[in-house]
Formats: C-alpha cells, structure tokens, sequence
C-alpha cells in the first residue's frame, strides 16, 4: 500500500470523524487495527493486507493534525469561498479541503501541487463534477497565496 491508498484511508478516517466535530480519538486507534482492516476488506478492496507502519503513521498524524487545525482550515475555506457558506458543503466536500490544506499547510514531505492533485482525485470519486472544482478552485487560490 502506498501513500495515495494511505491518504484516501484518512479522508474515510476524517470524514468520520467530522460527525463527531473531531473529539473522539480512540476511533482512530481503533480503524487502524488489523483486525477492523480486515472486516472492511470485504466491503472495501481498499482495507485488504496489512498496513506498513510507514502508512499508519502518516494516516495518524495526518487525521490527527486535521483534529488539531480543523478550526484554523475552515476559516481558510471560509476566506476563499465566494458565494458559498461551508455550512452549505457536504461533509466529504470538507473533509477533502482540510485533508489538502492540512498537507499544503504542514506536511513538509508533500508537495501542494500533490495535495492539490490528489483532493481533486478523490473528489471525482467520492463527489460530483462541480465539487471537484470547486475543491481545485479553492485549494488553487491558497496555493497561490502561499507562493506569493
């Protein structure tokens, strides 16, 4: 398994998490056992085989880094929203933003053009056509503001 797979496992894990408003850290210990991974696995190819610890570790720090930031990457939706409340947004729609801007804001080992790739893939998978640019415009503006 490889970082794409590891970080689509985290979207799952944050946008769980997101109906809990991010306070439930045991839930995260608990989806990454082998034996949970296991049950899944029927339903999803995703969670078949055993995770590298390599992976469990990025998939922890980075659900766990977007508990921490959530308040913070919200308001960086919310400053480049334009005509859109992010009440307004489906859960996944921001569990996809605050995956991307966690890794552009502080995962040194990825780079923004990945994350942003990479959310915008994911959306077409788990979203509609419109969500997916409308996560590329936004996560797009910030890139461009962090270059400036």
């Amino acid at each position: 398994m490889g970082r794409k797979e590891a970080r689509e496992i985290a979207l799952h894990l944050i946008f769980e998490l997101s109906f809990k408003q991010f306070d439930d850290e045991d839930l995260l210990s608990d989806r990454l056992e082998q034996s949970v991974m296991e049950s899944l696995a029927g339903d999803v190819a995703l969670y078949a085989g055993e995770l590298p610890e390599q992976q469990k570790t990025y998939i922890r720090d980075t659900v766990l880094g977007v508990c921490t930031h959530y308040v913070e990457l919200d308001a960086i939706v919310e400053a480049h929203s334009t005509n859109w409340k992010t009440n307004r947004l489906t859960h996944m729609t921001m569990s996809l933003l605050r995956l991307a801007l966690y890794e552009m804001q502080y995962a040194d080992d990825v780079p923004v053009g990945t994350a942003i790739d990479e959310a915008v893939e994911l959306a077409k998978k788990y979203e509609s056509k419109e969500a997916s640019s409308y996560i590329n415009g936004i996560l797009g503006a910030v890139a461009r503001e962090k270059a400036e």
